[in-house]
């Protein structure tokens, strides 16, 4: 049976991340590399990201990749990106994730319509982008990252002109578009992520890129599967004790 053209160019994103050879594996395989600058992860951890019903594991050193092949056989694909599958298994002093890993192929995009809305198209480091980030918070604005993208950003603001939510994208190997979202606390559940965030989108594919949603929250998998984003698999890091 063939591969979805979608989970394909996906994987593509994650084996370059690797920074090492590797391959995802046959259905319910799982390659595990060794791989210090692995962008699967922070420096130090163990990275998974499984798709398509295989996994890549990222290992900061042999005696840690070691740890993880011992525990294979008792650990399937879906069990290693669940966390507390990992903590019965492995000495593990921290975890991050999963999270959801989304994709959108342009036949597959449905377009958010701004109605009544302004899309401004600002460059990525304006004052008024930072400007949201502190009113909606560290760890709204951590998540979203918006001081990390390379598009322009696409905001949306209120009858004082001040933007309440945001988007913007960037650009990882294997032409991938990493989308960030960020709306303004007091003004969240009323459709402006799905509006921001369906610019941002249009941008990318117009630029020929594969767009990533990467989520934890119910919330922000809901915006991006009112775009037409497909969940292919998961990320996990953890750090070993």
């Amino acid at each position: 049976m063939s591969m979805d053209p979608l989970v394909m160019r996906a994987r593509e994103v994650w084996e370059d991340l690797a920074r090492v050879p590797v391959s995802f594996a046959p259905p319910g395989g799982v390659e595990v590399v060794v791989s210090p600058r692995s962008g699967l992860c922070p420096a130090g951890w163990v990275g998974v990201v499984a798709l398509g019903g295989s996994a890549i594991v990222t290992a900061p050193s042999d005696a840690a990749a070691g740890l993880v092949r011992g525990v294979l056989e008792e650990l399937s694909v879906e069990a290693l990106v669940d966390g507390d599958s990992v903590r019965k298994a492995l000495p593990v002093a921290r975890v991050l994730g999963p999270a959801a890993l989304a994709y959108v192929s342009p036949s597959g995009f449905r377009p958010v319509e701004a109605g009544a809305l302004t899309v401004d198209r600002l460059p990525a480091a304006h004052p008024d982008v930072r400007g949201l980030e502190r009113a909606a918070g560290p760890e709204a604005a951590g998540e979203a990252a918006l001081d990390e993208i390379t598009s322009p950003a696409f905001v949306v603001r209120d009858g004082h002109g001040r933007a309440v939510s945001a988007a913007g994208y960037q650009v990882w190997p294997g032409r991938a578009a990493h989308v960030g979202v960020l709306t303004a606390r007091g003004v969240r559940g009323r459709g402006l992520a799905r509006v921001t965030g369906s610019a941002a989108v249009a941008h990318a594919l117009s630029a020929g890129l594969l767009p990533q949603w990467r989520a934890r929250l119910p919330a922000s998998r809901r915006v991006a599967a009112a775009m037409g984003f497909e969940e292919l698999g998961l990320q996990l890091s953890f750090e070993l004790a």
